[in-house]
């Protein structure tokens, strides 16, 4: 719907609600079409071969997280982790932001849509992002749930608001931000002020960090997790950081996907937070990864600094030129194999994926529901390059609490604890899978081959993994099984997959001594049997 402000400014709640004033025209909830013909119109990016929407993002490939701020104000601050993570900013400075950007919108074009956030009904809100670019409306168009029609009226207020403007810049000396970009959660005002940064993984991220504040006060744990399901109807969970591979070991034939990223889990089961979903294409493979690979030749899937022709149009997704953090975006239509109501019973299996690049932790190993919580709350992995601004180009080790601190507002043990009390009501079993190195760390070692992952995951939802026996590892104590179709019995144990075992002790209990020194930030939040469930670093 096109709209003329001038004329609606009294009728429609995006004027009166968003004290919106004197735009140019509005773009109101437009098609994916329309979205197309605007971005085109507009230079914003390119059609390439089938049909995707090629875009660049400039120099954002990933996302900001030294630039994201919470508001701190009476209603939330006694409730939010403060830290490294969760960083204040007065609400004086967040209103100067609010009420500049609302200065810098007048006379300008934008485009608007309203969506849901949650597949399930009793707990799902509504969300209006309001962009200035029509890729970044198409964007997330594609990521959130489509909103009922008939809930789709000029008076229909939302419960949460995004303004996301990329070319509006900070001034860091005026409003106390760390660089031009800004990421400004105020949960008070339920909105969301976004600047400097053409990434739009920003937006979906920005509607979890929402949600993981609200969602735990009615009872909901919210997650970053995949989620699929089996024929029989049987539910797993994909707990990973990006890069893991928690969206490429969902998506397989013979399992109906979830969702790829955001689920929450009630007393009535899991859903997805989303419609879509958001898969980095570095080197894609239509052989190992056909499903998501599909997807990057449909109409309505947007492409992320994707490397193309400039001829035929053709893309290129082994070329990295300009980050290895290629992605699209897509609704989860776009698959075949799918659970279309996004909703699920509670989970039979919960898989913790890390890539470990000191090369140490096995394969896979079973976790008891302590060890499930310290492992949850310690999320060791390591971030890939080009995910993030300011890695170069190897992995980083590191520890994000939930496996997504950046999206976490609360203190990391209250999902933690949320995590352990439903793993005991619902007798899930728990696994943790190294996607990372063996024979050695990153350098020396080699990659894990996903014909192994795929086999031990096979193995995992299959239940045939379930009662083999198992040994405790020396020093993270996890119980590895001694056996595991597909996978040859030396890979199953690391130190025999290391030429020199002495080095592999020294990497082994560097790690431990890491995890033990990262897990003294919960302190007294968790109980002993929680603490004592970490490996033993000597």
């Amino acid at each position: 719907m096109l709209i003329n402000p001038e004329n609606f400014v009294n009728e429609y709640s995006l004027f009166r609600d968003h004290q919106i004033e004197n735009t140019g025209d509005v773009y109101w909830n437009l098609s994916t079409p329309a979205l197309y013909e605007e971005a085109l119109k507009r230079n914003e990016g390119q059609i390439v071969q089938f049909g995707p929407l090629v875009v660049e993002t400039g120099h954002h490939t990933g996302r900001s997280p030294n630039d994201k701020f919470i508001v701190k104000e009476p209603s939330s601050q006694d409730k939010i982790w403060w830290g490294n993570v969760n960083v204040p900013i007065s609400k004086a400075r967040f209103d100067l932001i609010h009420s500049q950007m609302l200065a810098y919108l007048q006379g300008r074009e934008i485009f608007v849509q309203d969506c849901y956030a949650g597949a399930d009904p009793q707990y799902r809100i509504s969300v209006r992002i309001i962009n200035e670019y029509a890729w970044h409306n198409l964007f997330i168009q594609s990521l959130l749930i489509p909103m009922d029609s008939k809930d789709v009226t000029e008076s229909h207020t939302p419960d949460f608001t995004i303004i996301d403007l990329p070319q509006f810049h900070a001034r860091p000396e005026i409003h106390g931000t760390n660089s031009e970009t800004f990421i400004l959660v105020n949960f008070h005002e339920k909105l969301v002020l976004i600047g400097g940064t053409k990434y739009a993984g920003e937006m979906k991220k920005s509607v979890f960090t929402y949600l993981n504040y609200q969602l735990p006060e009615v009872g909901v744990f919210p997650m970053h997790c995949s989620a699929n399901m089996g024929p029989d109807g049987d539910v797993a969970l994909f707990f990973g950081l990006s890069g893991t591979g928690k969206t490429t070991l969902s998506s397989v034939p013979g399992r109906q996907l979830i969702g790829d990223d955001e689920h929450g889990w009630s007393d009535r089961g899991i859903f997805n937070f989303e419609g879509g979903c958001y898969a980095k294409t570095i080197r894609l493979s239509s052989k190992a990864e056909p499903e998501i690979y599909a997807c990057t030749r449909k109409f309505g899937t947007v492409l992320e600094n994707v490397i193309l022709h400039p001829e035929t149009r053709e893309i290129d997704l082994d070329d990295g030129t300009l980050t290895e953090n290629t992605r699209a975006g897509y609704p989860i239509t776009h698959l075949d194999n799918i659970v279309p109501e996004g909703v699920g019973g509670h989970p039979s299996n919960l898989i913790m994926l890390t890539c470990d690049a000191f090369g140490v932790m096995p394969p896979v190993a079973k976790l008891t529901p302590e060890q499930a919580m310290y492992h949850f709350l310690s999320g060791y992995t390591a971030k890939v390059a080009g995910t993030e601004r300011g890695l170069g180009n190897e992995p980083q080790a590191t520890f994000s609490y939930c496996f997504g601190d950046p999206f976490m507002p609360l203190n990391p043990t209250i999902y933690a604890n949320m995590l352990g009390e439903r793993i005991k009501k619902h007798d899930a079993d728990c696994w943790l899978i190294n996607t990372g190195w063996s024979g050695g760390p990153f350098g020396e070692g080699e990659r894990m081959e996903i014909s192994y992952t795929r086999a031990i995951v096979d193995a995992v939802l299959s239940g045939k993994l379930a009662n083999v026996p198992t040994e405790p590892d020396p020093i993270f104590g996890i119980h590895v099984p001694i056996t595991c179709e597909g996978v040859p019995s030396k890979v199953l144990k690391p130190r025999n997959t290391w030429d020199d075992g002495e080095a592999y002790d020294a990497q082994a209990i560097k790690l431990a001594q890491m995890f033990v020194e990262n897990f003294k930030q919960f302190g007294v939040h968790v109980t002993d049997a929680v603490r004592s469930a970490g490996p033993n670093a000597g």
